[in-house]
């Protein structure tokens, strides 16, 4: 009786956490190990609030999302909020997410970590400013952006090798932002491009 009470406490520590959002191996391997152990109890409660969960062991990360409802079944209220982001926000997301696929082809480790600078992020954006736009106000709008990222979960701060600021990409991006996010966002790229060629201008935020 004992052994499934302490069970159930764990079992309770692991859906709290997933609950509050991303469970990391890296923050906390005991609690990964018994989310490893429990899954499928997890799957098994969490389905019931419409939820699924995606564990990656590779990369060591695990995340509830709301479960498509299957045919005939009828649509739950959803416990997991969509976030609207803003264009600024959601075209660093792409270009992040293109470096960390650029990082696993280029015969890194799986797993890697990629960590840029706050300049190399900026070069990153420095593409897409509209013709006669403010160069060194759009630089300084990099961080505001990295922070809202950050509070997602995507990024984190670090400190570079030179002791100057630098932010961890994530790699739970790649889960977030599949192929699917990644066509619609195009769409959007594609008429933003044309609107810079024509030399017209658009807020992104």
């Amino acid at each position: 009786m004992e052994d499934l009470s302490a069970q159930g406490i764990t079992l309770s520590r692991v859906l709290i956490a997933l609950m509050k959002g991303v469970l990391y191996r890296e923050d906390n391997a005991s609690l990964w190990q018994d989310l490893l152990n429990l899954q499928a109890r997890v799957r098994d409660y969490v389905v019931v609030l419409g939820l699924e969960l995606l564990l990656d062991e590779a990369e060591g990360h695990a995340f509830l999302r709301t479960r498509p409802p299957r045919e005939g079944e009828p649509e739950l209220p959803r416990l997991v909020q969509r976030r609207p982001l803003s264009f600024q926000v959601s075209l660093l997301l792409a270009l992040l997410r293109e470096k960390l696929v650029e990082t696993d082809a280029g015969g890194g480790e799986a797993g890697s970590r990629l960590i840029l600078t706050r300049d190399e992020v900026a070069e990153l954006l420095r593409v897409f400013l509209p013709p006669g736009s403010n160069e060194a106000k759009a630089i300084d709008q990099v961080e505001a952006t990295l922070n809202k990222i950050r509070d997602l979960g995507f990024v984190r701060p670090l400190k570079s090798a030179a002791g100057e600021p630098a932010w961890e990409v994530r790699r739970i991006l790649k889960a977030f932002v599949d192929a699917q996010w990644l066509a619609e966002f195009d769409q959007r790229l594609a008429a933003y491009r044309a609107q810079l060629a024509g030399g017209e201008t658009e807020s992104v935020e």
